[in-house]
């Protein structure tokens, strides 16, 4: 019997041991902290433009749709030949310079919005403050132009910037089960129609529950780039991917369940 049993425990470590190995053999991903950025010290046009570059790719999500010209335009190349934004953002309105127009473009995103090419661009003053926004600015400038963004502008955004508000509890921004609440909150409607009224961006939530059953719901929630809707591929990657961070368990329960008995 001992010896069956010594078996046993010989192959039960044996199998432990290769699964151990196995598992550190795999590469792991360390996840990139957010920084703060510190606009209080050297505020050169170089240090803005990198500031900027890191905000423009980072916590600004600007990549997401301006990147291959089919959601919003280009800024990198030439659209019909006008050069990089920074080349041909003085052009855009008669009287307006590039680094106005630019500031505008952020915070006053429907004032102007360029031809061929839907109002799905939010106002960057619901995620960033004044002075980051004005980094962006240079950095966009730096793109095929010249840089005339200020310390003056950053210091003069930082002075008249509102006290920030207090970080939200876990929940994102409303800690409600009430999945009106949790769709108003998270600027759901912005970009989905409910009951006749919001966004066009994405699919409508009337009637959601006829065309996606629950678990469909769920994952186009918490992964929204694992499939996309027919006539809506040009939005493809519009939608954050955050929102299993945003809601807890009980809210995306809460909300799955309202969505999947719109019919």
């Amino acid at each position: 019997m001992w010896r069956t049993n010594l078996k046993i425990a010989a192959l039960v470590l044996g199998v432990v041991g290769l699964f151990t190995l196995v598992a550190n053999s795999i590469p792991q991903l360390e996840s990139d902290v957010p920084q703060a950025l510190d606009l209080s010290g050297d505020l050169s046009p170089a240090a803005l433009v990198a500031a900027g570059e890191r905000i423009y790719g980072g916590a600004g999500g600007c990549a997401t749709c301006h990147g291959l010209g089919t959601r919003a335009p280009n800024l990198f190349s030439g659209e019909g030949g006008q050069g990089a934004i920074g080349a041909r953002c003085g052009g855009r309105k008669p009287g307006m310079s590039c680094k106005d127009y630019l500031f505008e473009s952020l915070t006053e995103p429907g004032a102007f919005v360029v031809p061929g090419y839907q109002p799905i661009m939010p106002d960057l003053r619901r995620t960033l403050p004044a002075d980051q926004i004005w980094a962006v600015v240079a950095y966009l400038e730096s793109l095929g132009g010249s840089v005339d963004v200020v310390a003056e502008d950053v210091r003069a955004a930082q002075a008249t910037a509102p006290p920030a508000p207090p970080a939200p509890p876990a929940g994102g921004a409303t800690q409600s089960l009430d999945p009106r609440e949790i769709l108003a909150a998270n600027a759901c409607v912005g970009c989905h129609a409910l009951g006749g009224t919001g966004g066009a961006v994405g699919p409508p939530f009337d009637g959601i529950g006829r065309r996606l059953g629950p678990d469909q719901i769920r994952e186009a929630i918490l992964n929204p780039a694992a499939t996309t809707s027919a006539g809506y591929e040009q939005m493809a990657g519009v939608m954050p991917a955050t929102f299993g961070q945003q809601l807890t368990a009980a809210q995306l329960e809460a909300l799955v369940t309202f969505l999947a008995s719109q019919r």
